[in-house]
């Protein structure tokens, strides 16, 4: 079911999500409800706060839009051994739409999850797909695009979008 995306500087977006205790048939939901609404936003990823939900939860998808689609679904992600080297790009989000900031982030990060099945995964993630995990991640601890941004940038991007 597609769900109605949480728009910017609604609150639910600066909380911090509770873990998954465990994966019942509200989670499966959620998680397809998440890939039907990322989907349809045309988006890469979608973190459950994004639809109202406060649970460790995200999807993403860096490539359907060159190929088919390969979604990776996480729950309880946990971002560890980020590289030292750092790249700034370009990013913009389905709650802040219209808006793209330059970001700064790690080139590389290792994720750890479990997916609906219980399975547990660990992956080296490096380019865009580092950086789309690490922006979802950033949802489930409450930080948006703005929070990662110098004052000024902050301040003018704010301006613009609140106009």
């Amino acid at each position: 079911m597609i769900r109605p995306i949480r728009l910017w500087p609604d609150p639910v977006l600066s909380q911090t999500c509770a873990e998954v205790a465990e994966i019942d048939d509200d989670i499966f939901a959620l998680c397809d409800d998440l890939l039907d609404t990322m989907y349809d936003a045309l988006g890469r990823g979608l973190a459950a706060p994004q639809i109202g939900v406060l649970a460790r939860v995200f999807v993403m998808d860096t490539g359907w839009k060159e190929g088919d689609r390969d979604p990776r679904i996480v729950i309880n992600p946990k971002i560890t051994q980020p590289s030292e080297a750092r790249q700034t790009g370009p990013e913009g989000c389905l709650s802040i739409p219209g808006v793209t900031a330059e970001v700064e982030r790690a080139e590389a990060i290792t994720m750890s999850w479990t997916a609906p099945d219980g399975s547990l995964f660990v992956e080296r993630l490096t380019g865009f797909d580092a950086i789309c995990a690490q922006h979802e991640n950033d949802h489930l601890d409450g930080i948006v695009t703005f929070d990662r941004l110098p004052a000024d940038t902050r301040k003018s991007l704010e301006g613009g979008y609140l106009k």
